[in-house]
């Protein structure tokens, strides 16, 4: 085995903590099978010593460029559909992460929901949680009137296809999915860089804008999950997260992309009241 350390001046708890979880959660559901991502095993992350900096030490990866599509669509897929399990880091089934972590340079809370949690949870946690939170950051009072009048009281209604058997469960994510963090190892495909959270599935390709996704991929993907009825509708809420963190982390014209997903948002929700 060759080993990959990463090292920096601050402290493991700040650095690498979140990271070392997020990589175990994703190498514990991506175990078994062909259809699987290649994921480094993390071996040990700490302080050094002397107190001065930190270090994480993982599996070394022979990483190459973006190879199979169909094969990485099937194990994005087969990660999605791992098993929320106290070996993966979710004994209790819910929705969050073990630890607040970054997407970018930006903080993402990931508090816990409740045990067994399903779509009404999901729909909290992802308000208040991830939209909530970037407008709050944001401090666009044209987008934060938009949500908090007319989006985030009727919000539930983007969810009513998930009810029942279709209950929402929580799956492991990625959550910076694009095509700066996708690759291949030993002929297996390989993401990195992660922003790890349990959550719904679909919240996934919120940075799908930016990641390439072409036929094969969504082949490979959709022969283990299909579309559900209201994914479409529920796009605009995922990209809206990512368009208004790098509204925050880059300034300019993504703020009007994030009004475009809200505006949208609206529309789908009104016309969803008169049916």
């Amino acid at each position: 085995v060759s080993f990959f350390v990463k090292s920096s001046t601050r402290s493991s708890e700040e650095m690498f903590y979140g990271e070392a979880l997020g990589l175990e959660a994703m190498y514990a559901c991506s175990q078994g099978g062909e259809d699987t991502l290649r994921i480094p095993k993390v071996f040990h992350y700490g302080d050094y010593s002397t107190g001065k900096g930190s270090f994480v030490i993982m599996e070394y990866l022979n990483l190459a460029g973006r190879s199979d599509d169909v094969a990485l669509g099937k194990a994005v897929a087969s990660m999605h559909l791992a098993p929320a399990t106290e070996e993966a880091g979710n004994p209790t089934k819910a929705f969050g992460f073990a630890v607040d972590n970054t997407i970018g340079g930006t903080p993402q809370p990931n508090p816990w929901t409740k045990p067994n949690s399903g779509t009404q949870e999901w729909v909290e946690f992802f308000r208040d949680h991830r939209i909530g939170h970037q407008l709050n950051l944001a401090g666009d009072p044209y987008c934060s009137k938009l949500w908090d009048e007319d989006i985030a009281p009727r919000l539930h209604l983007l969810f009513e296809d998930l009810k029942g058997e279709k209950e929402i469960k929580p799956s492991l994510l990625h959550g910076d999915l694009w095509s700066g963090n996708i690759g291949s190892a030993d002929g297996k495909p390989s993401i990195y860089d992660p922003a790890v959270y349990w959550g719904h599935h679909e919240a996934e390709w919120g940075m799908a804008w930016c990641a390439g996704f072409g036929q094969k991929f969504w082949e490979g993907y959709r022969s283990l999950i299909p579309k559900d009825e209201g994914f479409l509708d529920r796009k605009p809420l995922y990209d809206a997260y990512h368009q208004l963190n790098h509204y925050n982390l880059f300034g300019g014209g993504y703020i009007g992309s994030a009004r475009s997903d809200l505006e949208s948002l609206k529309k789908k929700l009104n016309a969803k009241e008169k049916s």
